[in-house]
């Protein structure tokens, strides 16, 4: 843990310690690279994170989709606590797909909420919210303050990335998204999972920053660019790191 000296104290105190948390290998690496140092890795009871030196946030690839994601976050989260030393922040990152124009590809997006698409039932009327059924929640909101710092450090646009189990491929699911998430920028899989994780579990503020890949809408794997998305993330993560590690909640 790293400590840091109390002004005209001498004293120490914990500074904020970060969790990273993304889908997988390649985008844990990715922001690792924003790191003059490389992780160690750590072994946990269900996870293994990639510790950074020097006060860096830990590095966790928690799997695909919401659910494993969740399982891997707070298994990571329950050592921490148990060892004395829990996160302060989970930032929930990756690559993502973008809704045009807003969110073209090679842009970075930070989540102002994070909001679950797909969790509900289908009806001949159309499509409920869990929340409409009576019960659960559908939107975990990420500290604005931190929102707002984010943005300005990366120049990320800042709105809505939906989490779906089903990822999109066509004009007609997209549009309906859009319809129903007014002011959306991005889909991925894993942001909800993690803030059910971190924020409804655990108490402990959640982030999510996504580097876009591809648009949102009809398959087309010729027009993703997704190494120009991982460059793009461990540029944000440079900005980033002095933002994160220094937030603390109010």
């Amino acid at each position: 843990m790293v400590l840091q000296a109390e002004e005209g104290r001498g004293l120490t105190t914990p500074a904020s310690r970060v969790l990273v948390a993304t889908a997988v290998p390649a985008e844990r690496d990715a922001v690792a690279r924003a790191f003059p140092e490389p992780p160690a890795e750590v072994p946990l009871p269900g996870a293994v994170l990639h510790r950074l030196p020097d006060g860096g946030p830990d590095l966790l690839a928690a799997g695909v989709g919401p659910a494993r994601a969740a399982a891997s976050v707070s298994a990571a989260l329950t050592a921490a606590a148990l060892g004395g030393t829990p996160y302060t922040l989970v930032v929930s990152a990756g690559i993502a797909g973008g809704f045009l124009p807003a969110a073209p590809v090679g842009s970075l997006v930070v989540a102002d909420a994070i909001t679950v698409a797909d969790l509900g039932a289908q009806t001949a009327d159309g499509f409920l919210p869990v929340t409409e059924l009576g019960f659960g929640t559908v939107t975990h909101r990420p500290p604005e303050d931190l929102v707002r710092q984010c943005a300005a450090a990366t120049g990320a646009a800042t709105g809505a990335v939906l989490t779906v189990s089903t990822v999109t491929g066509t004009a007609a699911r997209a549009e309906a998204l859009r319809e129903r998430h007014p002011g959306v920028l991005a889909e991925a899989m894993e942001g909800f999972g993690v803030a059910e994780a971190a924020a409804a579990l655990h108490g402990t503020p959640v982030l999510e920053i996504r580097a876009v890949s591809n648009p949102v809408g009809p398959r087309d794997r010729a027009a993703w660019r997704i190494g120009d998305a991982l460059a793009a993330l461990t540029t944000a993560f440079g900005k980033l790191a002095p933002v994160l590690m220094s937030w603390k909640p109010a």
